[in-house]
C-alpha cells in the first residue's frame, strides 16, 4: 500500500493482509457494513487476522477517525456470497466500509454524529472518484439478504442521499390496504418479485412468496422503509419500491 490513503479524509492507513486480485471490470459499487462485534479494538483485529478471511477498505470509528485498511485498487473480502443486478463476484465489483457499531447482536445503538459526518464525507469522495452510479450505493443486506442485517435499520439513508450519496425516495407512508406475506402466491406476489428483481435483488420471479422472499422484502425495508421491517409486503412497502423505480435515471445508472 502507498504512504497515503486513497481517499484525502481517511486519516491514515492500517493495513489487513486479507486482500487478492480485483477480477473484471474496474469497481463501481459502494456496500456498506456495520462490524457486528463488541469494540472497535475487535473488529479492527479481526480486519487484520489472516485466520478471520475477512477486510474491508475502510474502517470508520465511533468518533468519525476513518482508516483504510486495503487499497481501493485491490480486492476486500467484506461482501462474502451474495449478489446484485447479476453480479456475483461483488468484493471485485466493490469497494467495502466496515462502520463500528455492534450491530443488531450488541442492541444496535445509534451511529453517532460524528461517525455518519464521517461516513456520508468518505462516500462522497469514493462515488464521485470511482463514479459509482447512486442505485450501486447498498447495504450488505442488500446484497445478501438471507444472511446479513447490516448496516441496520437505523443507518440514515436519507442522509447520505441529500449528500449526493446513493439513490433514494422518502418512504411511503403506512396505508390501508392489500399485503403479501409468506405462504401468499399468484400474480401479485409475481410482480412484486419482478419489481424487486428490476430493482437490483437477487430475488427469482417464481409467483409464491417463499422465505426467500420475506428475506429480499426484510432488507427492502432496513434500506428503504425502516419504519417497520417484518417481511410483509405492505402498501407502503410495494409503493416506495414503485416509486425507487419510478426514479431511477433513464440511463439505468
Amino acid at each position: 500500500m502507498s504512504a497515503h490513503p486513497d481517499s484525502p479524509v481517511a486519516s491514515g492507513i492500517v493495513p489487513s493482509p486479507n486482500h487478492g486480485e480485483r477480477r473484471g471490470p474496474p469497481p463501481d459499487m459502494l456496500i456498506l457494513h456495520y462490524t457486528g462485534m463488541a469494540s472497535a479494538e475487535a473488529a479492527l483485529g479481526r480486519l487484520r487476522d489472516p485466520a478471520a478471511e475477512v477486510s474491508a477498505h475502510y474502517l470508520v470509528f465511533e468518533d468519525g477517525r476513518i482508516v483504510q485498511m486495503v487499497p481501493e485498487s485491490r480486492r476486500a473480502w467484506h461482501a462474502g456470497a451474495g449478489a446484485w443486478a447479476g453480479e456475483r463476484d461483488l468484493n471485485s465489483r466493490s469497494v467495502g466500509i466496515e462502520i463500528v457499531n455492534p450491530g443488531h447482536a450488541g442492541g444496535l445503538p445509534p451511529y453517532p454524529e460524528a461517525q455518519i459526518a464521517a461516513v456520508t464525507a468518505l462516500s462522497r469522495d469514493v462515488v464521485a472518484r470511482l463514479r459509482i452510479p447512486a442505485r450501486r450505493v447498498l447495504a450488505h443486506s442488500d446484497v445478501a439478504p438471507e444472511r446479513k442485517e447490516d448496516p441496520g435499520e437505523l443507518f440514515p439513508w436519507a442522509r447520505l442521499a441529500a449528500a449526493g450519496v446513493g439513490h433514494h425516495v422518502p418512504p411511503a407512508q403506512s396505508a390501508d390496504g392489500r399485503f403479501l406475506t409468506e405462504g401468499d402466491a399468484g400474480q401479485p406476489v409475481e410482480a412484486l418479485q419482478a419489481m424487486l428483481a428490476l430493482y437490483g435483488y437477487d430475488q427469482p420471479v417464481t409467483g409464491r412468496f417463499d422465505a426467500r422472499t420475506r428475506a429480499v422484502v426484510t432488507a427492502f425495508q432496513r434500506h428503504f422503509r425502516p419504519a417497520r421491517v417484518d417481511g410483509v409486503a405492505d402498501a407502503a412497502t410495494i409503493t416506495t419500491l414503485r416509486d425507487l423505480l419510478a426514479a431511477l435515471p433513464s440511463d439505468g445508472a
